[in-house]
Parts: structure tokens; C-alpha cells; sequence
């Protein structure tokens, strides 16, 4: 993976992140688990250090959501509202679970995902939003950047009765091999890490306690990211660990499709919780694909990707599994540009360009 290392040392060098990590699988197989860099100042990135996902970590929440959908607690059109009749106010009692996993609810709401305070006060937050003014669920799209999320969370809550973290860590994460990530995670347990959890920039909310301790399901999902590019091999393979082969085929199907995204201002196709390569509409959306997986990614390519920080995507046309983070977040036009030469240097590394 020469090409590939070579695009992020020489971000290292740009100062656009101190370090990462890297995992590609083809065919099941692992090519590279990398580490370079630095995990924080004086202290070297290894494939053990535990990174924040941000972003890329929110399939988790809707893998947890689809096995409600299996165990008969909801179905993927059941309102919200008749889980938690507290979301139901102000214009949302119409939302489903199938418009929540789309982005196409309409109550994304000036809430992002490190908003302080406890659970229950971020919970008391969504419940004042409004459903957005013109906005029928299911007619418009909008990528919702944290609301929708803690809302997942508190349905797994109220329909398993675990919490998001320990429902996640015992259904979604360990049953792939996943033991050493987490989504939220006790001081105790930061501090035990020590060295071993890496920092994005000394001042990112999610370095501070209130970061760390409380699960965000949208964006403090932490681990090595070879235990995301798990998650991603066992939905390529459909292997059952985590969702039935049939519903897992669904959730990586282009269940949202040709509609204009008013938070990415372009035309982008959603799985359940998944983004799909949008590429096809390149025309549309002036050359570019926002978080897009690069030029050689094929058509039914998913995955969903961090903040400026990461991407985690599957490829079923090639056997493809590729999850990369690093710990600097530049600002979105270096982000894209640095994100599309990392996708496009692993297709070519793997001569699959």
C-alpha cells in the first residue's frame, strides 16, 4: 500500500493531521492494518491506539435500530412518536423509523453532536425541535448531523432496555471482534487507556470529559479502526452476525434514491443509515461528491465517513473493505481533496483502479 501511506505521511508533513490509522481487506482477507504519526504530541500512533470515529461510526447505531426491526419491537414504519410520545410534539408525530434512517424526517435543528449536558438534557433538546417548515418526512431529504442519532439511541433504550453504549458494545461491536471500541466510555476507563487514546486537536469537544463520557451515537464511537473495517466485512459478506442476510442486503440497497440532500446541497443515495456512491450524478452536483469514496469506488460502493477526520466504506464489486482515520481535521476543502487522493491511491495500490 506504498501509494496509499505515501498520501498520509504527506499530510503529516502538510500538518493537515499528526497521524492515523489505515485497514484494507480484499476478499476477507487483511493487506494492511497500519498506524503512523503520532496518536498525541510525543506519543506514536499504533493499530492498537483507540481513535474518535466521529461520524463514521453511525451505522453502528442503525445496525442496532434494523435488529429491533428483527426482533419484532418496531418495523421500519413505526412512528416514533408511539415509542416516545415526547418526540411527537411540535409537528413530528409523523416521523418513522424508515424516514429517520434516510434523513428525510426534516427535524435536524440547530443540535449538534457534541452538545453538552447529560443524555437526558440533550433528549429534552430534541424534543423542542420542530419539524422544519415545508417539510413533509419522506418528500424532502436532509443529512441530520446529530438529532436524529441521540433519537436512535434512546429507541434502542426504550425498546431493549440497555442503553445505547452496552447494547452496542454487546450486539453490534463484540459480536464481530470488536472488543476494544465503544461508543462513549467511563473516565476510568479513558484513563486506563492512557497513551493508547489518541487526541484529534487539543481544544475538539470530544476530548473532554463530557465528550467522552456520554454515548453520542453521531460521533464518539472510539476503537482501533481495524474493528470498523469489522463491522463493514461482516455487511459485505452478509454473514449473519449482525443482520439476516436478506435485511443486510436491504440496509446496503439504495433505499433513498435521486434526491436532493438540503444539508450536503447534492443529489446523494442513502441505504438505511448507509451513504451510497453518488458518483452517477456527477452532472448534478458539479463534478464533485461530498464525502464520495473517489473516482474508482463502484456504483453500489457504502459506507459513511467522520467529519473531516475518516472513512469507512465497502465495496462489493471488488470484495473491498477499507476504514482509515486520522487526527486532524483541516477544514472541509483540504478534507475532500485529502480524502478523494486516499480512496483513489487504494484502488490503485490494489491495481483495481
Amino acid at each position: 500500500m506504498k501509494k496509499s501511506l505515501e498520501v498520509f505521511h504527506r499530510g503529516i508533513e502538510a500538518g493537515l493531521h499528526p497521524g492515523g490509522q489505515f485497514t484494507v481487506r480484499l476478499h476477507g482477507k487483511t493487506l494492511c492494518d497500519e498506524a503512523f504519526g503520532n496518536a498525541r504530541p510525543g506519543v506514536l500512533m499504533t493499530p492498537d491506539s483507540v481513535q474518535l470515529w466521529m461520524s463514521a461510526g453511525k451505522p453502528l447505531a442503525a445496525i442496532a435500530i434494523l435488529q429491533q426491526v428483527v426482533a419484532g419491537t418496531i418495523t421500519l414504519d413505526t412512528r416514533v412518536a408511539e415509542v416516545i410520545p415526547e418526540f411527537g410534539l411540535l409537528g413530528k408525530a409523523a416521523i418513522t423509523v424508515r424516514h429517520i434512517l434516510t434523513h428525510t424526517a426534516g427535524f435536524r435543528g440547530p443540535l449538534n453532536n457534541f452538545a453538552p449536558g447529560p443524555w437526558e438534557a440533550i433528549l429534552r433538546r430534541i424534543w423542542a425541535l420542530r419539524q422544519e417548515p415545508g417539510w413533509t418526512p419522506g418528500e424532502k431529504a436532509g443529512y441530520h448531523v446529530g438529532s436524529s442519532w441521540f433519537l436512535l439511541g434512546e429507541l434502542i433504550r426504550r425498546l431493549d432496555g440497555r442503553s445505547f453504549d452496552v447494547y452496542v458494545r454487546e450486539r453490534v461491536l463484540e459480536p464481530v471482534g470488536a472488543r476494544d471500541s465503544s461508543v462513549g466510555m467511563t473516565m476510568a476507563e479513558a484513563e486506563a487507556l492512557g497513551d493508547h487514546l489518541a487526541i484529534v486537536t487539543p481544544d475538539f469537544p470530544g476530548n473532554q470529559p463530557d465528550g467522552i463520557i456520554v454515548p453520542r451515537p453521531g460521533a464518539n464511537a472510539r476503537g482501533p479502526v481495524r474493528d470498523l473495517a469489522a463491522v463493514y466485512q461482516s455487511l459485505l459478506d452478509h454473514d449473519g452476525r449482525l443482520l439476516p442476510p436478506e435485511l443486510s442486503r436491504q440496509m446496503i440497497a439504495r433505499q433513498r434514491e435521486g434526491m436532493f440532500d438540503e444539508t450536503f446541497k447534492q443529489t446523494i443515495d442513502w441505504g438505511w443509515g448507509l451513504k451510497l456512491d453518488s458518483k452517477r450524478y456527477g452532472a448534478v452536483n458539479g463534478g464533485g461528491e461530498t464525502y464520495g469514496y473517489g473516482p474508482h469506488a463502484s456504483d453500489a460502493t457504502f459506507g459513511h465517513s467522520g467529519n473531516q477526520c475518516g472513512c469507512a466504506f465497502a465495496d462489493p464489486a471488488h470484495g473491498l473493505v477499507v476504514a482509515w482515520v486520522v487526527n486532524g481535521m483541516p477544514g472541509e476543502p483540504k478534507h475532500q481533496q485529502r480524502q478523494n487522493e486516499i480512496n483513489a491511491a487504494i484502488y490503485e495500490d490494489l491495481g483495481l483502479a
